[in-house]
C-alpha cells in the first residue's frame, strides 16, 4: 500500500503559512512505516524541535483504478479515518530555501498517526464532515470538509492520472487551518462528527 498526502488544500491554512494558493494538488508521498496506528504514543524525535501538528480526514481505497473520472470516483472508497500529518517544521523550511523535497520532514517513521476507519454511509455527506483535535482538553483545529479545496472525488480523479491506486493505498486529504507545535507530554484527542477517533500522547 502507499499513502498520497495533500498540502494546501484550505485556504485559509495556505495563508497561515504564507503560502499561495494552489492551483491544482500539491502532493507528496509517505511510505508505510509513517504510520503511527491504535493510538500509539508518539515519540518526539531528535532531528527536529519544531514538529506541528496538521489534522486531516483520509479516505482507503477500497479497489484498483487508474484515469479514474470525476463521476465514479465516489466508488473508490467505502471508509473514512482522521490522521495527523506531523511536519518537522524547521527541517521542511531548510528543504523549501533550497528548492529541495521535503519527505523527510513530513514522511518519518510515525509521522502520520491514523485513526480506526469507518463506513462512509454513516454520514450524509463525505463533502460536508466536521472535524476537530484538541490538545491537552484546548480545541487548536476544527475543520470541514466543505471547505477543502479539491474534494474527495477530484482527488481520486486527479491523483489516478499519475498512479494507479490500489486497494489498501490512504489518501491524506490535507489539513485546515489552526496547526502548531507539539511538545513532550501533550495529550492530543481528534474527532470526527463528535465521535472520537484518535486519542494518544507525546513522549
Amino acid at each position: 500500500m502507499k499513502i498520497l498526502a495533500i498540502g494546501r488544500n484550505y485556504v485559509n491554512h495556505a495563508k497561515e503559512l504564507n503560502n499561495p494558493v494552489p492551483q491544482e494538488p500539491v502532493v507528496f508521498s509517505m511510505p508505510d512505516s509513517a504510520l503511527l496506528k491504535n493510538n500509539n504514543d508518539f515519540y518526539y524525535p531528535d532531528f527536529s524541535k519544531d514538529i506541528h501538528h496538521e489534522l486531516e480526514l483520509v479516505i482507503k481505497i477500497n479497489r484498483v483504478g487508474k484515469n479514474i473520472p470525476i463521476e465514479f470516483a465516489h466508488r473508490y472508497y467505502e471508509e473514512v479515518a482522521l490522521g495527523i500529518d506531523f511536519t518537522a517544521r524547521d527541517i521542511q523550511a531548510e528543504c523549501k530555501k533550497k528548492g529541495l523535497p521535503w519527505e523527510k520532514a513530513k514522511a518519518f517513521d510515525g509521522a502520520a498517526p491514523i485513526s480506526k476507519f469507518i463506513p462512509k454511509n454513516r454520514f450524509k455527506s463525505v463533502g460536508n464532515l466536521n472535524f476537530n483535535l484538541d490538545i491537552n482538553g484546548e480545541r487548536v483545529q476544527t475543520g470541514n470538509s466543505t471547505n477543502m479545496i479539491f474534494s474527495v472525488d477530484y482527488l481520486i480523479s486527479y491523483l489516478s492520472q499519475f498512479f494507479t491506486l490500489k486497494i489498501g493505498d490512504m489518501i491524506y486529504t490535507g489539513t485546515p487551518e489552526g496547526v502548531g507545535p507539539v511538545k513532550i507530554g501533550d495529550h492530543l484527542v481528534a474527532e470526527l462528527e463528535g465521535e472520537k477517533m484518535l486519542d494518544f500522547h507525546v513522549k
